[in-house]
């Protein structure tokens, strides 16, 4: 009988650990350097989905102070390498509106850009070189937005150098793009339609290297239409150019860059 009650308590026991460990949170009643600290050690250590629990629990728990400030635009780097574009774009639009004259706004900018640049590559691109050119353009169209919000509001920020390389590259690809598709519709035999893309080019998309890619295409197209005069004048321009030297080669890609976490240097967090 002894024994029956001693199993009788000892399951007792162990049914309320299970409920005790079911709720129990190791974080409660930290201070929010120590949640701070937790955070940014887990998403040094690539544990991001832990790093934006604990961000989450700072912010919720010390929502003015300086450490959930810089915490929210942590969360959205943590949210970009965990490889969750629309959460990363999300933190990084808040932490611009809750701190639209912060001097360290522009890297919020800067985030999104590059959140957005990197989704216009793609997944495949990091195992099988891939043509940027010929996908859908909405991505890159969203980066070179961003990038060129950050390069007008702040032309002297850090980022602005490699944000202007990128847009850079970025036109280029969307000047690309709407070659393919002017090609595509030589194939239909929409040769209007081709012009019109290839003029598009022209127009929009000076000094970069599909231009003389879109007076080839309406050379072509304007003979196939029987439009002989404005055939030759597509013709002459493209000849003109060429002598002159002024079409360009590709603008070669960006190189990767590592986004630093901590760029608040003045907030003194590792004092305290």
């Amino acid at each position: 009988m002894r024994a029956a009650f001693i199993v009788v308590v000892f399951a007792i026991a162990l049914s309320g650990c299970g409920i005790l460990s079911k709720d129990f949170d190791e974080t409660e009643g930290w201070s929010a350097s120590r949640l701070y600290d937790k955070a940014a050690s887990e998403m040094s250590g690539g544990n991001y989905e832990r790093a934006i629990e604990l961000y989450q629990k700072l912010e919720t728990r010390y929502p003015f102070g300086r450490y959930a400030m810089q915490g929210q635009l942590d969360v959205a780097y943590a949210h970009y390498k965990a490889g969750q574009p629309e959460q990363a774009i999300a933190a990084a639009d808040r932490f611009i509106k809750l701190y639209p004259q912060n001097p360290f706004v522009d890297y919020a900018y800067y985030l999104k850009g590059i959140v957005n640049y990197n989704r216009s590559v793609g997944f495949i691109d990091r195992f099988v070189p891939t043509d940027a050119s010929q996908r859908d353009p909405g991505a890159a169209l969203d980066a070179f937005q961003d990038f060129a919000v950050l390069v007008e509001r702040y032309p002297d920020s850090k980022y602005a150098a490699d944000a202007r390389q990128r847009m850079l590259y970025l036109r280029n690809n969307l000047a690309k793009n709407e070659i393919h598709v002017a090609r595509y519709y030589m194939k239909l035999g929409a040769y209007i339609a081709a012009t019109n893309r290839a003029q598009y080019v022209v127009e929009r998309f000076q000094r970069t290297s599909a231009v003389q890619d879109a007076l080839e295409i309406m050379v072509d197209a304007y003979q196939r239409l029987g439009k002989n005069q404005l055939a030759a004048d597509a013709q002459r321009v493209l000849d003109l150019n060429r002598k002159a030297g002024r079409f360009i080669d590709d603008t070669p890609p960006p190189s990767e860059i590592s986004l630093g976490r901590k760029i608040w240097d003045y907030l003194s967090l590792d004092e305290n």
